[in-house]
Protein backbone atom coordinates (compact mmCIF):
# COMPACT_ATOMS: atom_id res chain seq x y z
CA UNK A 1 0.00 0.00 0.00
CA UNK A 2 1.43 3.61 -1.12
CA UNK A 3 0.98 6.77 0.52
CA UNK A 4 -1.85 8.57 -0.99
CA UNK A 5 -1.94 11.59 0.66
CA UNK A 6 -5.71 12.66 0.35
CA UNK A 7 -6.71 14.79 3.76
CA UNK A 8 -9.95 13.50 3.98
CA UNK A 9 -9.85 9.21 3.78
CA UNK A 10 -7.10 7.71 4.94
CA UNK A 11 -4.51 5.20 2.84
CA UNK A 12 -5.81 2.00 4.48
CA UNK A 13 -9.94 3.08 4.02
CA UNK A 14 -9.45 3.99 0.41
CA UNK A 15 -7.18 1.11 -0.46
CA UNK A 16 -9.80 -0.99 1.27
CA UNK A 17 -12.59 0.29 -0.35
CA UNK A 18 -10.90 -0.17 -4.01
CA UNK A 19 -9.75 -3.60 -3.33
CA UNK A 20 -13.33 -4.50 -1.87
CA UNK A 21 -14.35 -3.11 -5.91
CA UNK A 22 -11.29 -4.57 -7.74
CA UNK A 23 -12.25 -7.69 -6.71
CA UNK A 24 -15.72 -7.67 -7.77
CA UNK A 25 -14.59 -7.43 -11.33
CA UNK A 26 -15.68 -10.16 -13.16
CA UNK A 27 -13.16 -12.83 -15.11
CA UNK A 28 -15.07 -15.76 -15.24
CA UNK A 29 -18.32 -16.58 -17.65
CA UNK A 30 -19.99 -19.89 -18.80
CA UNK A 31 -23.27 -20.36 -20.62
CA UNK A 32 -25.12 -19.79 -17.86
CA UNK A 33 -24.15 -16.47 -16.69
CA UNK A 34 -24.24 -15.61 -20.17
CA UNK A 35 -27.85 -16.33 -20.48
CA UNK A 36 -29.10 -15.26 -17.03
CA UNK A 37 -30.92 -12.36 -18.80
CA UNK A 38 -31.89 -14.59 -21.90
CA UNK A 39 -29.83 -13.86 -24.92
CA UNK A 40 -31.57 -12.61 -28.10
CA UNK A 41 -30.59 -14.68 -30.84
CA UNK A 42 -32.51 -12.67 -33.12
CA UNK A 43 -30.47 -9.55 -32.21
CA UNK A 44 -27.37 -11.00 -32.58
CA UNK A 45 -28.05 -12.52 -36.11
CA UNK A 46 -28.90 -8.72 -37.30
CA UNK A 47 -25.84 -7.93 -35.47
CA UNK A 48 -23.41 -10.27 -38.03
CA UNK A 49 -25.62 -9.48 -41.24
CA UNK A 50 -25.85 -5.90 -40.72
CA UNK A 51 -21.89 -5.62 -40.07
CA UNK A 52 -20.91 -8.40 -41.55
CA UNK A 53 -19.50 -10.08 -38.84
CA UNK A 54 -18.88 -13.91 -38.00
CA UNK A 55 -21.26 -15.46 -35.35
CA UNK A 56 -18.31 -16.12 -32.87
CA UNK A 57 -16.96 -12.43 -32.98
CA UNK A 58 -20.14 -11.10 -32.16
CA UNK A 59 -20.80 -13.55 -29.27
CA UNK A 60 -17.60 -12.85 -27.97
CA UNK A 61 -18.87 -8.98 -28.45
CA UNK A 62 -21.33 -10.14 -26.35
CA UNK A 63 -19.77 -11.64 -23.54
CA UNK A 64 -17.51 -8.43 -23.16
CA UNK A 65 -20.56 -5.99 -22.95
CA UNK A 66 -22.41 -8.64 -20.04
CA UNK A 67 -18.77 -7.78 -18.35
CA UNK A 68 -18.51 -4.27 -18.87
CA UNK A 69 -22.34 -4.02 -18.00
CA UNK A 70 -21.78 -5.90 -14.56
CA UNK A 71 -18.10 -4.08 -14.17
CA UNK A 72 -20.28 -0.59 -14.33
CA UNK A 73 -22.67 -1.65 -11.20
CA UNK A 74 -19.34 -2.27 -9.55
CA UNK A 75 -18.13 1.20 -10.00
CA UNK A 76 -21.95 2.37 -8.72
CA UNK A 77 -20.73 0.62 -5.52
CA UNK A 78 -17.32 2.16 -5.22
CA UNK A 79 -18.71 5.69 -6.11
CA UNK A 80 -21.63 5.27 -3.31
CA UNK A 81 -20.03 3.51 -0.58
CA UNK A 82 -16.81 5.52 -0.59
CA UNK A 83 -18.65 7.68 1.73
CA UNK A 84 -18.80 5.09 4.37
CA UNK A 85 -15.25 6.14 5.14
CA UNK A 86 -15.53 10.25 4.08
CA UNK A 87 -16.84 13.11 5.96
CA UNK A 88 -18.34 13.73 8.98
CA UNK A 89 -21.65 12.00 9.66
CA UNK A 90 -22.66 10.96 6.20
CA UNK A 91 -23.73 7.10 5.76
CA UNK A 92 -24.20 4.26 3.27
CA UNK A 93 -27.84 2.63 4.19
CA UNK A 94 -28.35 -0.57 3.43
CA UNK A 95 -32.13 0.27 1.63
CA UNK A 96 -33.62 3.91 0.78
CA UNK A 97 -31.52 6.66 -0.38
CA UNK A 98 -28.10 5.87 -1.41
CA UNK A 99 -26.01 8.45 0.53
CA UNK A 100 -27.44 10.11 4.11
CA UNK A 101 -26.80 12.29 7.01
CA UNK A 102 -28.97 12.21 9.12
CA UNK A 103 -27.86 14.98 11.65
CA UNK A 104 -27.45 17.13 8.70
CA UNK A 105 -31.00 15.97 7.15
CA UNK A 106 -28.91 15.09 3.49
CA UNK A 107 -31.00 12.58 1.62
CA UNK A 108 -28.93 11.58 -1.51
CA UNK A 109 -29.60 9.51 -4.75
CA UNK A 110 -26.29 8.93 -6.81
CA UNK A 111 -26.19 8.06 -10.51
CA UNK A 112 -23.37 7.67 -12.77
CA UNK A 113 -24.70 9.42 -15.84
CA UNK A 114 -26.54 11.81 -16.23
CA UNK A 115 -28.96 10.60 -19.00
CA UNK A 116 -29.18 7.16 -17.08
CA UNK A 117 -32.42 8.07 -15.73
CA UNK A 118 -35.74 8.38 -18.23
CA UNK A 119 -38.28 10.65 -17.47
CA UNK A 120 -40.74 7.92 -15.74
CA UNK A 121 -37.66 7.35 -13.62
CA UNK A 122 -36.74 10.97 -12.78
CA UNK A 123 -40.60 11.68 -11.62
CA UNK A 124 -40.47 8.95 -9.65
CA UNK A 125 -37.25 9.85 -7.85
CA UNK A 126 -38.30 13.29 -7.59
CA UNK A 127 -41.81 12.91 -5.92
CA UNK A 128 -39.82 10.28 -3.54
CA UNK A 129 -37.89 13.51 -2.83
CA UNK A 130 -40.79 15.40 -2.06
CA UNK A 131 -42.54 12.79 -0.02
CA UNK A 132 -39.48 13.20 2.26
CA UNK A 133 -39.83 16.90 2.65
CA UNK A 134 -43.38 16.44 3.51
CA UNK A 135 -41.82 14.82 6.62
CA UNK A 136 -39.58 16.67 6.72
CA UNK A 137 -39.42 20.68 5.37
CA UNK A 138 -35.82 20.94 6.35
CA UNK A 139 -34.69 17.79 5.21
CA UNK A 140 -32.12 18.62 1.82
CA UNK A 141 -32.68 15.76 -1.10
CA UNK A 142 -30.26 15.56 -3.78
CA UNK A 143 -29.86 13.70 -6.74
CA UNK A 144 -25.96 13.57 -7.30
CA UNK A 145 -24.60 12.58 -10.62
CA UNK A 146 -20.65 10.99 -11.30
CA UNK A 147 -20.84 12.11 -14.74
CA UNK A 148 -23.00 15.27 -15.52
CA UNK A 149 -23.17 17.92 -17.78
CA UNK A 150 -21.45 20.59 -15.76
CA UNK A 151 -19.98 21.34 -12.32
CA UNK A 152 -23.18 22.06 -10.57
CA UNK A 153 -25.38 22.79 -7.65
CA UNK A 154 -28.73 23.84 -8.87
CA UNK A 155 -32.59 23.64 -8.32
CA UNK A 156 -33.87 20.44 -10.06
CA UNK A 157 -36.39 21.44 -12.19
CA UNK A 158 -39.01 18.63 -13.51
CA UNK A 159 -42.00 18.55 -15.07
CA UNK A 160 -45.19 16.21 -13.41
CA UNK A 161 -48.29 15.61 -15.71
CA UNK A 162 -46.54 18.85 -18.08
CA UNK A 163 -46.82 20.94 -15.11
CA UNK A 164 -42.82 22.51 -14.45
CA UNK A 165 -42.02 21.84 -10.84
CA UNK A 166 -38.74 22.91 -8.36
CA UNK A 167 -37.97 23.86 -5.03
CA UNK A 168 -34.85 24.35 -3.10
CA UNK A 169 -34.27 21.58 -1.39
CA UNK A 170 -34.49 19.18 -4.40
CA UNK A 171 -30.96 19.84 -6.28
CA UNK A 172 -29.29 18.48 -8.68
CA UNK A 173 -25.92 17.91 -7.79
CA UNK A 174 -22.49 16.85 -9.71
CA UNK A 175 -20.03 14.72 -8.05
CA UNK A 176 -17.53 17.00 -7.98
CA UNK A 177 -19.56 19.72 -5.90
CA UNK A 178 -21.15 16.83 -3.94
CA UNK A 179 -17.25 15.76 -2.61
CA UNK A 180 -17.22 19.57 -2.09
CA UNK A 181 -19.97 19.59 0.39
CA UNK A 182 -18.94 16.64 2.33
CA UNK A 183 -15.41 17.67 2.72
CA UNK A 184 -14.99 20.98 2.49
CA UNK A 185 -12.44 20.78 -0.46
CA UNK A 186 -12.87 22.16 -3.61
CA UNK A 187 -11.18 19.89 -5.69
CA UNK A 188 -11.48 16.77 -3.19
CA UNK A 189 -12.97 14.70 -6.21
CA UNK A 190 -10.14 15.96 -8.62
CA UNK A 191 -7.15 14.90 -5.72
CA UNK A 192 -9.10 11.33 -5.45
CA UNK A 193 -9.18 10.61 -9.56
CA UNK A 194 -5.52 12.02 -9.66
CA UNK A 195 -4.75 8.83 -6.60
CA UNK A 196 -6.86 6.04 -7.74
CA UNK A 197 -4.76 4.79 -10.56
CA UNK A 198 -1.87 4.48 -8.26
CA UNK A 199 -4.19 2.73 -5.73
CA UNK A 200 -5.51 0.02 -8.12
CA UNK A 201 -1.85 -0.22 -9.16
CA UNK A 202 -1.04 -1.53 -5.78
CA UNK A 203 -3.80 -3.43 -5.26
CA UNK A 204 -3.40 -5.58 -8.77
CA UNK A 205 0.27 -5.93 -7.64
CA UNK A 206 -0.95 -7.28 -4.26
CA UNK A 207 -3.79 -9.32 -4.51
CA UNK A 208 -3.92 -12.66 -6.72
CA UNK A 209 -6.81 -11.85 -9.36
CA UNK A 210 -9.37 -14.68 -10.44
CA UNK A 211 -8.02 -16.41 -13.52
CA UNK A 212 -10.18 -15.66 -16.87
CA UNK A 213 -12.00 -18.44 -18.03
CA UNK A 214 -14.92 -18.56 -20.64
CA UNK A 215 -16.35 -21.48 -21.54
CA UNK A 216 -19.40 -20.15 -23.49
CA UNK A 217 -18.35 -21.16 -27.23
CA UNK A 218 -17.36 -24.35 -25.94
CA UNK A 219 -21.07 -24.45 -23.97
CA UNK A 220 -22.78 -23.40 -26.95
CA UNK A 221 -20.58 -26.10 -29.81
CA UNK A 222 -22.26 -28.97 -27.39
CA UNK A 223 -25.67 -28.00 -28.09
CA UNK A 224 -25.04 -27.54 -31.92
CA UNK A 225 -21.42 -27.19 -34.20
CA UNK A 226 -24.22 -24.68 -36.15
CA UNK A 227 -23.25 -21.28 -33.32
CA UNK A 228 -26.00 -19.32 -35.04
CA UNK A 229 -28.35 -22.70 -34.47
CA UNK A 230 -27.24 -23.12 -30.81
CA UNK A 231 -28.35 -19.47 -30.35
CA UNK A 232 -32.07 -19.91 -31.54
CA UNK A 233 -32.18 -22.85 -29.56
CA UNK A 234 -30.93 -21.46 -26.27
CA UNK A 235 -33.55 -19.58 -26.19
CA UNK A 236 -35.99 -20.73 -28.24
CA UNK A 237 -36.08 -24.74 -27.76
CA UNK A 238 -39.31 -24.98 -26.26
CA UNK A 239 -41.10 -22.92 -29.00
CA UNK A 240 -43.20 -24.89 -32.06
CA UNK A 241 -41.47 -26.10 -34.52
CA UNK A 242 -37.88 -25.67 -33.22
CA UNK A 243 -37.08 -29.01 -32.83
CA UNK A 244 -36.52 -29.21 -36.77
CA UNK A 245 -34.78 -25.57 -36.57
CA UNK A 246 -32.03 -25.30 -39.49
CA UNK A 247 -30.07 -22.08 -40.46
Amino acid sequence: MGNYDLSFISDQDLYNHTKDTVEKYRFQVDLAKFNKNLIDPIKLTFDSKVYDRDIQSVIESEIVRQMDKSNTNHIGYFHQNIFSYIGDGWSVPTNGYDIVNLGEQYYVEMKNKHNTMNSSSSQKTYMRMQATLLNNPNAKCMLVEVIARNSQNIIWNVSLDGNPISTENIRRVSIDKFYELVTGRKTAFKELCEQLPKVIEDIVNDIELDDKSNTVLTELKQISPNLLKSLYLLSFEKYEGFSNFNV
